[in-house]
């Protein structure tokens, strides 16, 4: 990339870039790593008593972010233990130790003291700078406005209806999930003359062209399916920079009623649709051109982390993607769909986006576990409640949230039978501390635990790693206006050919004090997403290479395609990169949604039998574990059900 063009792009504007130990040496082994690089990575964590100690506003690289990482790494490469320090002895000792302060871990706190009594005493550890996990809450200033994005979990919402312990869980933090309507600006994009687009890029598909979308299978601002209708088909058709022949193809995709397993019945025939991937159900059975899997390639990307070529032709037709018509499937999944793709009328109509995603959920549990630390008594006045971080881990606190804090060892004292504690050993500050608790609740990612915990069984360790968690890029970018959006007539750009395939403006949701904006004018956060994934292989590859491409990508290379991609897209409409890019914050998750089985590659899936989640999440002596890894189901409902059993678990021995 030449001078000349990172100046057009405004790459020498300021914004925070904030790299350590990005490059080789990370998936190459933490050995290969100096000792004073290790340290350097430290010391950039700031104590969370220190004044100005607000993780929020920070930009840049964030999510898995410089200093949470690298002792775990080490451990795992089997480089930690050679040269680390001596362990030193806080004296402290607890009823329940949790290893994890992202939602799951902040809801069995909160269980366990229904349970416990409030008096109960209760240490969170979290290896990050802030508390929430994936309920990552971005803030962004534009001169005296606070504008909120979210960097990890977007809503409540799931496939299937909430359970009743979880529903019971949102209805106890206040949230009123019926209300919704009441916040959100349904009609604002459409009114503007805003649609969903489509992004043809001219490396895969011979020009840049933004199209009208004509069919989309996610949800608008209104919290519907939309489709164009036949017009917009036709007008996509006319403006799509594809062949004369792929245009056909996908003429016929939308158009026709062809039953192509004549002689089956409906559950032989999503028998066969779970056995092939999409991919080559549109090439293999529909005929379709290579052009129109390049077109779809990437439209699961934002719910499994892989295009088509990964996901089952079954899952394909429940999440509404065409060429099924004319096969007459019964309603109803068959064997080995994922969840994801099995739809539900109760369950779509319970959603709540805040601004900031779920992070305001991990707020309100943090307000319920440590009333001092957030101020305010309501579900929406928490929106714009400014945390105080010096309150979290306060001795006088029956519960206390330890953050930039990594876990590297939990062991029984004694034999797991029948210990009475289990010891903590926890990496901060450069040093190595340990804590002693009755109780061991796990809510990390299931990969780590092996290494945590090697007193396991072997049995349960390997159902523990193949939890490969989905790698993706959660990027929120402050912009000066979105002029341009009203211009091109776009609230959502699906790209497959780019590095971030969907942008999105958020939904409109003013609450609690906080406005969104609604004039095109005014400063706007929007969203872009990237699945790091390598088409062709099984998922769970996919998600290690992906995992190790985003630890090796500097921020800058983020930087830079944000920005070029972006002038892209928006050009034509007045967009300029370097004087409308106001900030950045790039969530890096290399172990982002837990990873959910998929009938291409998990046998016991499709075939039936004893699922793996279910041998990892069993309790050992005074050790239980929760996350949503635990039922391989990437949603928040999942983590606090996780979360309720893991405490009964501990609770009822």
């Amino acid at each position: 990339m030449s001078d000349q063009r990172d100046r057009e792009l405004g790459m020498g504007a300021r914004i925070t870039r904030r790299d350590f130990l990005n490059g080789v040496a990370i998936t190459a082994g933490a050995a290969m790593i100096p000792p004073e690089m290790w340290a350097a990575a430290a010391a950039d964590l700031e104590a969370q008593d220190a004044p100005g100690y607000y993780p929020p506003a920070k930009t840049g690289l964030r999510g898995d972010h410089a200093g949470a990482f690298e002792a775990m790494h080490k451990v795992r490469d089997g480089a930690f233990w050679q040269d680390a320090p001596k362990p030193v002895d806080t004296s402290e000792s607890y009823d329940l130790v949790i290893v994890g302060g992202g939602l799951s871990g902040l809801a069995a706190a909160h269980y366990f003291r229904k349970t416990a009594g409030d008096k109960a005493r209760i240490l969170i550890l979290e290896n990050h700078d802030d508390f929430g996990g994936h309920a990552k809450r971005n803030e962004f200033r534009a001169g005296t406005r606070t504008i909120l994005g979210y960097g990890g979990t977007y809503s409540i919402e799931s496939p299937a209806p909430y359970s009743a312990v979880s529903k019971a869980l949102i209805e106890e933090l206040g949230i009123d999930v019926p209300s919704y309507p009441k916040y959100v600006s349904r009609d604002l994009y459409r009114s503007l003359g805003l649609r969903p687009r489509i992004f043809f890029d001219q490396e895969t598909f011979g020009a840049d062209k933004l199209a009208l979308n004509p069919r989309t299978s996610g949800f608008d601002e209104s919290g519907v399916n939309e489709s164009a209708g036949e017009a917009g088909l036709q007008a996509f058709l006319k403006d799509a920079p594809l062949s004369e022949k792929a245009k056909q193809d996908c003429l016929r995709l939308f158009t026709e009623k062809k039953d192509y397993f004549p002689g089956l019945n409906s559950d032989q025939k999503k028998d066969r649709l779970a056995r092939m991937s999409y991919a080559k159900f549109l090439t293999g059975i529909a005929g379709m051109s290579e052009e129109i899997v390049k077109l779809y390639q990437a439209l699961p990307h934002s719910l499994f982390g892989v295009g088509i070529d990964a996901v089952s032709a079954q899952d394909a037709w429940g999440l509404g993607m065409p060429g099924f018509d004319g096969l007459n499937l019964e309603p109803g999944p068959g064997k080995g769909m994922n969840r994801d793709a099995i739809r539900n009328e109760e369950a779509d109509k319970y959603f709540f986006h805040f601004p900031d995603g779920n992070g305001t959920i991990a707020r309100l549990l943090v307000r319920k576990l440590i009333p001092a630390a957030i101020p305010g008594s309501s579900a929406t006045d928490v929106v714009l409640a400014k945390a105080d971080y010096s309150r979290l881990d306060q001795s006088s606190s029956p519960v206390r949230i330890r953050l930039n804090s990594t876990v590297v060892k939990v062991k029984h004292l004694g034999d797991p039978a029948s210990a009475k504690e289990v010891e903590v050993t926890y990496f901060t500050e450069e040093k190595l501390k340990t804590v002693r608790a009755a109780n061991c609740l796990l809510a990390c990612w299931h990969v780590v635990i092996p290494y945590l915990a090697p007193e396991l069984p072997d049995a349960q360790k390997e159902a523990l790693a193949s939890a490969q968690k989905v790698p993706l890029l959660y990027t929120n970018v402050l912009l000066r206006n979105w002029l341009a959006f009203q211009k091109l007539g776009a609230n959502t750009i699906y790209a497959p050919g780019m590095y971030f395939t969907a942008t999105t403006l958020d939904l409109p949701v003013s609450i609690g004090g906080y406005e969104c904006s609604k004039k095109p004018e005014e400063p706007i956060v929007i969203h872009m997403m990237k699945a790091a994934c390598k088409p062709g292989r099984p998922a769970r590859e996919q998600h290690k290479l992906g995992r190790i491409q985003l630890y090796m990508t500097p921020f800058e290379t983020y930087e830079r395609n944000i920005r070029e991609q972006l002038a892209r897209m928006l050009g034509t409409g007045g967009f300029d990169p370097a004087r409308d890019i106001l900030e950045i914050t790039v969530n890096r998750w290399p172990h982002g949604y837990a990873y959910e089985y998929n009938s291409l590659f998990d046998q016991f899936w499709l075939e039936g039998g004893e699922q793996p989640c279910q041998v990892a999440r069993k309790p050992f002596g005074r050790i239980a574990i929760a996350n949503c890894d635990a039922d391989a189901y990437a949603y928040t409902d999942c983590a606090i059900d996780q979360a309720y059993r893991a405490v009964q678990e501990l609770t009822k021995k």
